[in-house]
């Protein structure tokens, strides 16, 4: 889930698991990393310091809470569902909670994926995978593209949002070479942003993008409590994401 490039139920979960995995390698020395970010790498936390609930107050992850969301990718209007299951599952012994994204367009879900998300005991949320697919106008899958779990074939989890953020922080927030290499950089902490649900005057603003686009560069924007409430490419494409309703 970390961006609108892997938007997405698992309406067809059992085939999630057959996809293929290759191994992988590190970072993007165009960006540098911070040392939060650098832990995640190593992927050898053990188990018992993780924990499926998900508090951190940047990206909080209650069971039952739906955030809906308004778009636009690949130049088509999207609509989409981002829901906190209240269904638990381990990932590399880490006890993850499922998020479960689903991306319509044209009334037709088009993408559907699994996100696994863990909290260590510091209170920074780690990314640990994802089942993710494509799908057509009749819901016929296209590609799994994109799924993969730490731990398995030389992927890495990553620290996709930390404790307590401040400008400058960053790094990778997952690697998986060739399907998932996610990176970030904080770049304010006090920013302002409207969206249709509310505006907020106290954001916290980041740059993403993944040596897998080269010249993409997305803004997003999170808010205590609410977690992502914008994304937005400003270079090299033109999707957004906005924060329409919250439901639970």
């Amino acid at each position: 889930m970390p961006t609108m490039r892997k938007s997405a139920l698992a309406l067809i979960g059992v085939a999630f698991t057959a996809a293929a995995c290759t191994s992988g390698g590190s970072g993007d020395a165009d960006h540098p990393t911070g040392s939060a970010q650098r832990r995640a790498a190593a992927s050898n936390v053990p188990s018992r310091h993780f924990s499926a609930k998900v508090n951190n107050p940047w990206f909080p992850l209650p069971p039952g809470r739906t955030l809906v969301y308004k778009g636009v990718k690949d130049g088509e209007k999207t609509k989409e569902y981002l829901t906190v299951s209240d269904e638990t599952q381990k990932i590399d012994g880490a006890p993850c909670r499922v998020v479960l994204d689903r991306l319509f367009s044209h009334g037709a879900l088009v993408e559907t994926t699994r996100d696994y998300y863990t909290q260590d005991s510091q209170g920074n949320v780690w990314y640990f995978g994802e089942d993710t697919a494509e799908l057509d106008q009749h819901g016929n899958m296209l590609s799994t593209d994109g799924t993969w779990h730490a731990g398995r074939s030389g992927a890495k989890p990553g620290i996709f949002m930390t404790a307590h953020p401040k400008n400058g922080d960053g790094g990778s927030q997952e690697y998986f070479k060739g399907q998932a290499e996610d990176h970030y950089k904080v770049i304010g902490v006090d920013a302002k942003v409207q969206v249709p649900y509310k505006s907020f005057d106290h954001a916290l603003e980041t740059n993403e993008w993944t040596p897998l686009e080269p010249g993409v560069i997305d803004a997003k924007y999170y808010v205590k409590g609410l977690g992502t409430v914008k994304e937005i490419t400003v270079k090299g494409g033109d999707e957004k994401n906005v924060l329409v309703a919250v439901h639970g």
